[in-house]
């Protein structure tokens, strides 16, 4: 079983608010003028970043009326990207405490702290009422949640009938070892992938019923090719970016995450499903 306070350590980074204000000033920005596309490049903590976001958002159908949970939301990005499209309020809840202290900060800055509420807790025990969501998503949260039956029977209990839950995931498509260190786990202690069947499974055993799966592959082979030419053509890595997160270790994670998915072990992957 993965500990969770392992999985917390893991992305805990020790000043990153500090970190992020300071490389406001090297874009030409402040806390006053930042915008949610300025900070897209670090608070998007998964494969496409923005692109990917919007394109799982296309598949979800949420509505201004709508208040939809963000499981997993990291320094909530995404859960900003989501309000500031739809203008609807959105929850996100991340185990990291340094994640939602430094993402309702961000919230703060770019005036979304009336529509985002960020609040630190565990996916599988969350304190959310019962059916008190309009729709839900994930991105690149379960590969290190062990129960994903667990995990998917909490969503499915805070959700409302005939809502949406959207997951784009990093998962295993093919046998043989990874190469760590990646971005979500140094080791494979705290990495627990599955494939698209394991997910679709838990999903079904939960009482969703899944109406699309798309592996991106290609598309996360295409985005990090163009990532490197970019950061290759500057000299280094833009001022804001995920290196801001990982740190020394960002260039090892980027070139073995994009190794393991060009040797066909693993490929971010999207499903779409539904409480029926």
């Amino acid at each position: 079983m993965v500990n969770e306070n392992a999985v917390s350590q893991h992305y805990t980074h020790g000043d990153l608010l500090g970190v992020i204000q300071a490389s406001l000033g090297k874009i030409g920005k402040s806390t006053d003028t930042v915008t949610i596309e300025d900070l897209a490049p670090v608070d998007e903590f998964h494969t496409g970043g923005r692109i990917a976001t919007e394109n799982l958002l296309s598949q979800l159908n949420f509505s201004a009326d709508d208040h939809i949970l963000d499981v997993g939301c990291g320094l909530g990005g995404a859960a900003r990207y989501v309000a500031s499209r739809i203008r609807n309020r959105v929850t996100g809840i991340d185990l990291t405490q340094e994640y939602i202290d430094t993402g309702n900060q961000l919230c703060s800055w770019v005036g979304l702290d009336g529509h985002v509420t960020l609040q630190q807790g565990s996916a599988l025990a969350m304190t959310f009422d019962s059916a008190s969501f309009d729709g839900a998503y994930m991105l690149h949260v379960g590969m290190n949640i062990e129960d994903k039956a667990k995990l998917f029977g909490e969503v499915y209990r805070v959700l409302r009938p005939g809502t949406s839950f959207g997951i784009f995931d990093m998962m295993r498509t093919g046998d043989g070892a990874l190469t760590y260190p990646v971005p979500w786990a140094n080791e494979d202690h705290t990495s627990r992938l599955a494939t698209p069947e394991q997910y679709r499974e838990a999903l079904e055993a939960a009482g969703f019923e899944v109406s699309a799966t798309n592996n991106r592959r290609d598309f996360a082979l295409d985005f990090f090719k163009q990532m490197k030419a970019k950061t290759e053509a500057n000299g280094g890595p833009p001022p804001i970016g995920l290196h801001l997160l990982m740190q020394d270790s960002t260039p090892v994670k980027v070139k073995n995450m994009v190794d393991n998915i060009a040797a066909g072990l693993i490929a971010p992957v999207e499903i779409i499903a539904r409480k029926s």
